[in-house]
């Protein structure tokens, strides 16, 4: 008993968090979770012709094709991001944004990179609840409508996005037979299975978002160190990678977890 005792306290903080946050979380989860696009859009710009003469090594592609690459990527991640903070043609911003994930995921080579190929997923997850919470908004707008429920499409969204989602904490997880590494893989998995099947669903968000938080700062610190060393590049990387998935989490707290989860299947009961 004490158990759900503790478990409603949570579940009352997380949804006091929510009533505070509730006019300003969309807008930080939105730009959280485009960080990453827009830096990598940025980091186009600045490290233009280091990306060019990479893909041009890698793929044998020539020098125009390599050009096309970069200026598709840094248009399509810096408009694709300047779209969605405007709320203008949201939709076909994310579906840029996934062609992007995609073209990275070959022309980096990402495919065979385990670790880095959830990551990606992880970020397709995001896109799907930003999409559908475009399609709350876009049905908003005929408030005066008589509405059967949710769409399908929306609830299978957000059941994807919770899915992809949680793909970003399966690459933190330590496989060593430490005390403090068993404890985080125990409370890790439970909170991302709680994400994934839509159960205490913001209460284990917001926990993961605080963690998730923690972590990223304390291990990707890429301001400590210096701007010349490799080092930096690939810690700043990973720390917007990550602040993505942050913002997916924090869409997740905003939308509830949709109808097809175990917190919507209660209410039936």
């Amino acid at each position: 008993m004490r158990q759900e005792d503790l478990m409603s306290a949570g579940e009352d903080v997380a949804d006091q968090f929510l009533r505070v946050t509730k006019q300003y979380l969309p807008h930080v989860a939105r730009l959280c979770l485009i960080s990453t696009f827009l830096e990598d859009g940025i980091r186009m710009w600045f490290q233009w012709s280091e990306q060019r003469d990479y893909i041009e090594a890698t793929w044998s592609c020539g020098y125009i094709l390599a050009t096309c690459f970069v200026l598709l990527n840094l248009i399509g991640q810096i408009g694709g991001c300047v779209l969605v903070l405007s709320r203008n043609l949201v939709q076909y911003a994310c579906f840029g944004l996934f062609g992007i994930i995609a073209l990275q995921t070959v022309a980096y080579s990402i495919l065979w990179d385990l670790k880095f190929l959830m990551r990606n997923l992880a970020l397709g997850g995001g896109l799907l609840l930003l999409l559908a919470e475009s399609r709350s908004e876009g049905k908003s707008m005929f408030a005066g409508v008589p509405s059967m429920g949710e769409s399908s499409p929306k609830q299978y969204m957000q059941l994807g996005g919770r899915v992809l989602l949680v793909l970003m904490f399966m690459t933190l997880l330590h496989f060593d037979s430490s005390f403090f590494s068993i404890l985080q893989n125990m409370v890790g998995t439970a909170l991302i299975i709680l994400v994934a099947v839509g159960f205490k669903t913001k209460l284990a968000a917001l926990t993961l978002v605080l963690w998730l938080l923690a972590i990223n700062v304390y291990f990707n610190a890429f301001w400590t160190v210096p701007a010349y060393k490799p080092m930096h590049d690939f810690l700043k990387y990973d720390f917007f990678q990550t602040t993505s998935v942050i913002g997916g989490l924090l869409l997740v707290v905003a939308l509830g977890p949709g109808g097809v989860s175990m917190d919507e299947k209660k209410k039936e009961w």
